[in-house]
C-alpha cells in the first residue's frame, strides 16, 4: 500500500548555518491492512518522514507510491487515500462535535446525505454519539483523541496516519484507543503509527521501522527485533547504574543471574521492544 524508495530530505543552510540532512535514503514498504510503526528518538527524522508521506513537504530526492500511484504524478488522488490524526488537537473550539464533523465532511465534498450517514456511523464507532450536540471544549482528552480519529475517517481513507495518538492519556483511555486501532486494521485500513510509547508499538504493530539520525537502522517485527538482541534479559544495579545483558535462552540468562547474586536487585525477564530500541539508538523513550 505504501512504498518509499530512498527518501531523502535536506535543509540547505546559508553562510552562517551548515546544510542538514534530516532524512537520509530511507526505504520501506507497508502492506495493506498492516499496522506499521515508525520509531526513533527526538530529532531522528520521524516528523520529516511523515510530512513527506502526507504531502506536506517535498522530498529532496526519492519516490513515494501509494497503491502503485506516484504521489508526484497524481497528488490529488493520493490525498483522497489518506486520513491524518495529528498530535495536536486542532478542532474549531467554538463548534459542537457534530458541527466539527460536518465541516470536515464538507471539506471533502461529501453530499449532505453521505455526511449525515458517516457522522452517525463514526460517532457510534468511537462511542461519542451522545456528544454530537456538545461543544468540543467540554470533551475530555480521551474523547477528543477519539473524535480526531472519527474526523480523519469521514472520507473513508484507505491509509490512516496516527501521530502520537495516545500522548498524555491515562492507561485505561490509551487501551480504548488501541482497541479502535485494532478494529480499523481488522477492517482493512492500513495504519501508519508514530509513537514514543514503545509498549504501544509492541502491542499494536506487525512491523516497526527504527530511525536514528535520519537513517533507517532496523525494520522488522517486534518479536524478531527482540530475538535478534536475545530473547531473555538480565538487568541489575551496576556501578554506572542499571545494566543489561541479553541471552538467547532462559537457562543461560538464569546462570548469569546466579553469578550476580551479590549485586542485588536482579531481574530476569523476556526481552522487550524497548530494550531493542535502546540498543539500536542509545536512547530511552516513553518513560
Amino acid at each position: 500500500m505504501i512504498r518509499a524508495e530512498s527518501l531523502t530530505k535536506k535543509f540547505y543552510g546559508d553562510k552562517k548555518t551548515a546544510d542538514k540532512t534530516a532524512v537520509d535514503a530511507v526505504s520501506f514498504r507497508v502492506k495493506t491492512g498492516e499496522v506499521f510503526g515508525l520509531l526513533g528518538p527526538n530529532g531522528a527524522g520521524k516528523t520529516t518522514v511523515i510530512r513527506m508521506l502526507t504531502l506536506q513537504t517535498r522530498a529532496t530526492s526519492g519516490q513515494i507510491y501509494y497503491d502503485g500511484e506516484n504521489i508526484a504524478v497524481n497528488p490529488r488522488l493520493v490525498k483522497s487515500l489518506l486520513g491524518v490524526v495529528p498530535q495536536q488537537v486542532n478542532f474549531d473550539m467554538d463548534l459542537t462535535v457534530g458541527e466539527n464533523m460536518e465541516l470536515h465532511g464538507r471539506l471533502h465534498h461529501l453530499s449532505a446525505d453521505t455526511r449525515k450517514k458517516r457522522i452517525d456511523e463514526l460517532l457510534d464507532f468511537v462511542e461519542l454519539k451522545d456528544t454530537v450536540g456538545q461543544n468540543v471544549r467540554r470533551l475530555s482528552g480521551g474523547m477528543k483523541r477519539r473524535l480526531l480519529i472519527a474526523r480523519a475517517l469521514i472520507h473513508r481513507p484507505r491509509i490512516l496516519f496516527l501521530d502520537e495518538p495516545t500522548v498524555a492519556l491515562d492507561p485505561q483511555v490509551r487501551r480504548r484507543i488501541w482497541e479502535l486501532i485494532r478494529r480499523l486494521a481488522g477492517g482493512g485500513t492500513t495504519i501508519f503509527l508514530t509513537t514514543h510509547y514503545i509498549e504501544e508499538a509492541e502491542s499494536l504493530c506487525q512491523r516497526v521501522a527504527v530511525l536514528n539520525r535520519g537513517r533507517l537502522v532496523a525494520l522488522d517485527t517486534p518479536k524478531n527485533l527482540c530475538q535478534n538482541l536475545g530473547a531473555w534479559t538480565v538487568e541489575w544495579n551496576g556501578v554506572a547504574g542499571r545494566e543489561y545483558r541479553f541471552f538467547p535462552a532462559k537457562a543461560q540468562a538464569a546462570d548469569f543471574a546466579k553469578e550476580l547474586a551479590s549485586e542485588g536487585s536482579i531481574e530476569l525477564r523476556p526481552t522487550n521492544l524497548e530494550d531493542a530500541f535502546i540498543e539500536l539508538t542509545g536512547r530511552r523513550e516513553g518513560l
